[in-house]
């Protein structure tokens, strides 16, 4: 059965990254068109998805709104998992003092609440996507970081590492040539179950009007004009929520059914 979900959200992922990257083709009207004519009309053949209070295609702008959820999620994950990845190797290997420092600092930031510390930091900024990445990255690595000091505490004591040791090979040659490509199995996955926080952490700065701006299309901005509209325009909601909720669920089936195929302990 977990294979089955696996393949699901498989298919789910390359059917977003399908939607993103042919966007233009996909649609046959431009995203930031006003068309007052059309204003809140329902789902047609014109308007496949209806359109919104400005009379823009709703399914063009979840299109071309994918492109920006997916590029939050891959930006913010690639920052928070970079940070992971040196913060996690300098503890796991020189453990001592700067093991110490290191998890305390990850203490601390586990503290906090992710999404209000979130917002704080985005009260002093510039509600752009670009600090949106670059927030949600800053503040999600602490996993990462935990997981590759784990992983290193293990591999450090392994043969391999000490026959390095013994050919007068670096510190930082051990680090990110012998240790590092081994440790990266746990962060592939949690890597992949970040992307789908990191687009519902982007939908919800979005709806909260403090993410991506509009006319930029996006699925948080389109739910929020939806709640306006709720009683006499569902597909505002509808649809945006729905794209979320599948995406969300794919890269979190897809990271569950990477963690079976990476982890022996799992095999049959």
């Amino acid at each position: 059965m977990s294979d089955w979900l696996a393949v699901a959200g498989a298919l789910i992922v390359a059917g977003l990254f399908f939607v993103a990257v042919f966007a233009p083709f996909l649609v046959q009207h431009k995203p930031e068109f006003i068309n007052a004519k059309d204003i809140l009309s329902p789902p047609s053949a014109e308007h496949w998805l209806g359109t919104d209070d400005l009379g823009r295609d709703v399914f063009a702008r979840m299109v071309y709104g994918a492109r920006i959820s997916l590029s939050v999620g891959f930006v913010a994950v690639g920052i928070a998992t970079a940070i992971g990845l040196v913060l996690g190797a300098l503890a796991g290997y020189f453990g001592g003092w700067m093991d110490e420092i290191i998890m305390r600092f990850v203490d601390i930031m586990l503290t906090l609440p992710t999404f209000f510390l979130i917002l704080a930091v985005i009260a002093f900024l510039s509600p752009s996507i670009y600090n949106i990445m670059i927030v949600i990255g800053v503040t999600s690595w602490m996993s990462v970081a935990r997981l590759v000091r784990a992983e290193f505490l293990s591999l450090k004591e392994r043969d391999f590492v000490n026959a390095a040791r013994a050919i007068g090979v670096s510190d930082m040659g051990i680090i990110f040539r012998h240790i590092m490509p081994n440790a990266l199995a746990p962060v592939l996955v949690s890597a992949t179950l970040g992307v789908g926080g990191a687009i519902l952490t982007e939908s919800s700065l979005s709806f909260l009007g403090i993410g991506v701006q509009p006319p930029t299309p996006s699925w948080g901005n389109i739910l929020t004009q939806g709640k306006d509209y709720i009683e006499i325009a569902w597909w505002l909601s509808v649809f945006p929520g729905l794209a979320i909720l599948i995406t969300v669920m794919g890269y979190n089936l897809l990271g569950e059914g990477l963690r079976d195929a990476i982890d022996p302990r799992l095999y049959r």
